[in-house]
């Protein structure tokens, strides 16, 4: 399965480990071309790089252009500044447009307990993993026009 790997660029190196452990388990697994620069990064520096990006590089667009053939999408939603399995807007964004694309959402750990979103991701219909890889081996792609 063609998985992406989405989350907080302040996550990047567990997205890249995420990534890697796609890879092992037969999986051809992505993140982002622009993901190097924020390896090893404080988050002061990675908010930084992530402005740039996204003003001067096109990220929004580059990863839009990259999830094209994707089969799947995984959300490495982790604790960020004291908020358990944070997805941010960005992330959010690209979620909409995994399901846009008709592709499988998958959560790593439960969605977070944010009211704003909440509605609207539980439509998309994530399944979430609780944080075992393997389980994405016996899901089936979802068909948008069943029930």
């Amino acid at each position: 399965m063609r998985i992406g790997v989405i989350g907080s660029m302040h996550f990047t190196e567990k997205m890249l480990e995420l990534r890697d452990c796609l890879a092992a388990l037969g999986h051809d697994a992505f993140v982002t071309t622009l993901a190097a620069p924020f390896v090893g990064k404080s988050d002061e520096e990675k908010e930084r790089i992530k402005i740039t990006q996204k003003m001067h590089l096109d990220a929004i667009r580059e990863f839009w252009r990259l999830m094209q053939g994707a089969d799947a999408m995984l959300v490495a939603n982790f604790e960020k500044n004291g908020v358990p399995n944070y997805i941010g807007a960005n992330t959010f964004l690209e979620i909409g447009f995994a399901h846009v694309l008709g592709q499988n959402v998958y959560l790593l750990h439960a969605p977070p307990e944010n009211s704003y979103i909440a509605t609207e991701l539980a439509a998309m219909r994530p399944i979430v993993l609780d944080g075992d890889l393997a389980r994405l081996a016996v899901k089936e792609k979802i068909n948008l026009h069943e029930g």
